[in-house]
């Protein structure tokens, strides 16, 4: 009797996408050829979701006794897709017709076109999406060779990649691998994994009224905040998205990624610094949600210096955390609430007046709540971080009164390992951390302090703390144990800091050299 053949183990998303790299390793710079990929992702993604209306509308046609002849007047029906929240797609831009040609030697210029005929057709993608395939230093072979592995992807709804924010997805794996490669701002720029996302929507809660991020990166705030109403019986018109980005291949990255999900955001008429270039500076939210770049030293600019942002005290220059967290108080309408992600040192730092901002915003009664979260959440980066929320309006807004006191969550014991370098928070995990925030903020919710993970702090125990708003100060865990970082990676970690303030330094003395020599001359 034959053996029964083993069926091939489904890859994974990120597999796939490995696969997809090491085809263009050695013809492309790594910045350049997650762009390449992602276009040709975004690619599929609309021409599967062509394809999947076409055949339910065929499906439906023919019970609706239509024949066969009629059909195809019918199935080139523009309308039929747009309605339905469906790019259109002309047939010489549908994965079909590029896939054939894949082969070919203008593969490039295919592609290209396809992009092209795209945006022609559809008004939210214009001047967003990719035309650089028909280039002569990337080689047509691989390009073809990436076609048919990106093809073997399904963007389906009944794929496991057909309701993900997979442009996020792939732009974070593609930033987390190569991270080390890149050098600049986009460099230091990441997706927000979904767990982190999730656990900020479901603090705040964003049902209704404008949402804002500034440092936007590929849009998954605004993709959650979306789905967070959709869940919960509303409309994506019941909320208003504004955003900024810095980097323009992100930007373009953002635009692409909302057109997906069929939500509509101001993301400004292109890319640009928030701090030297807001591009909504008039726009007051209800809800600012955001992941900053972290620890961001070349930021400053000179106009910055009186800046009216700078309520409670001019950031250092060499690093914008405490600008991030002034810029997002200053769009927050009257009744507006922030949460966003710093990195941990944000919570004790004293260098560069870090500590009197801190205190300054502690003392003005607008830290709401802080949460310790658990290590690796992130794929390229190592540094913990903590969930801050701000609010104006602590005084109810809907809420119980809660001036006077600062909620602090311990939660980095939460969340599982999916592999050796990345963590995830189950949503039961997420579910503990926002619904202690809930019970804490809200009428009769019935909060108590739980020794270990949450205290509701008064102004006066953070006073006697110096104001600084580590949870693992207040919550009952030892200050020692407020680490728990494996010493390996901690080693690592702390190494490659050194070695940046090594080369930190260098450039400074650099500059004051270069300007000596200015004076003498």
């Amino acid at each position: 009797m034959a053996r029964a053949a083993k069926s091939k183990p489904t890859k994974t998303l990120e597999q796939t996408l490995w696969e997809a790299a090491d085809k263009l390793r050695g013809n492309q710079e790594p910045s350049e050829y997650k762009h390449v990929v992602l276009g040709l992702v975004f690619l599929k993604y609309i021409s599967d979701r062509f394809e999947e209306r076409r055949a339910t509308l065929e499906t439906e046609l023919a019970a609706e006794g239509i024949k066969p002849e009629r059909l195809p007047d019918f199935l080139e029906d523009r309308d039929e897709y747009t309605s339905h929240n469906v790019f259109w797609v002309p047939e010489l831009a549908r994965w079909g017709y590029i896939q054939s040609v894949a082969k070919q030697p203008e593969i490039g210029q295919q592609i290209d076109q396809a992009m092209d005929l795209i945006e022609k057709e559809n008004q939210s993608l214009r001047g967003v999406l990719p035309r650089n395939y028909g280039r002569d230093g990337l080689d047509k072979r691989r390009l073809g060779e990436l076609v048919d592995l990106i093809g073997s992807i399904g963007f389906t709804e009944t794929d496991d990649h057909g309701a993900d924010d997979v442009l996020g997805r792939v732009y974070e794996y593609f930033l987390g691998q190569f991270a080390g490669k890149e050098t600049g701002k986009d460099a230091g720029a990441f997706y927000t994994p979904r767990s982190v996302v999730k656990t900020l929507v479901e603090m705040l809660e964003p049902y209704k009224g404008r949402v804002y991020d500034p440092a936007a990166g590929s849009g998954g705030m605004f993709v959650q905040s979306a789905e967070f109403v959709k869940a919960r019986g509303g409309k994506r018109t019941d909320i208003s998205v504004y955003g900024q980005e810095f980097t323009d291949t992100t930007w373009k990255l953002a635009k692409m990624n909302l057109a997906l999900r069929g939500i509509e955001a101001d993301m400004g008429l292109r890319s640009a610094d928030s701090f030297t270039d807001d591009l909504h500076p008039d726009l007051r939210a209800d809800f600012v949600i955001a992941n900053p770049p972290f620890n961001i030293s070349d930021w400053w600019a000179p106009k910055l210096a009186d800046d009216h942002r700078w309520k409670y005290g001019t950031p250092p220059q060499r690093n914008a955390n405490f600008a991030w967290v002034q810029h997002f108080i200053h769009h927050l309408s009257p009744r507006g609430t922030a949460g966003f992600v710093l990195a941990n040192g944000s919570l004790s730092s004293k260098s560069g007046g870090e500590g009197e901002i801190r205190r300054k915003l502690v003392e003005a009664d607008l830290v709401d709540c802080i949460v310790a979260m658990p290590d690796k959440l992130f794929f390229n980066t190592g540094i913990p971080v903590s969930l801050w929320f701000v609010s104006r309006a602590r005084h109810g807004n809907g809420h119980r009164e809660r001036r006077g006191e600062v909620l602090f969550i311990d939660a980095r014991k939460l969340g599982t390992m999916e592999s050796r370098r990345l963590r995830v928070l189950p949503d039961d995990d997420i579910a503990k951390i926002a619904d202690t925030y809930h019970a804490w903020r809200n009428h009769d919710g019935g909060y108590e302090d739980m020794p270990g993970f949450a205290k509701a702090a008064s102004l006066a125990e953070i006073a006697k703390h110096g104001f600084i708003l580590t949870p693992g100060r207040y919550v009952g865990a030892a200050e020692t144990e407020a680490d728990d970082e494996p010493i390996d990676e901690k080693i690592e970690r702390l190494t490659n800091e050194l070695f940046a303030e090594f080369k930190r330094g260098r450039e400074l003395e650099d500059e004051v050299q270069r300007r000596l020599e200015a004076l003498d001359s």
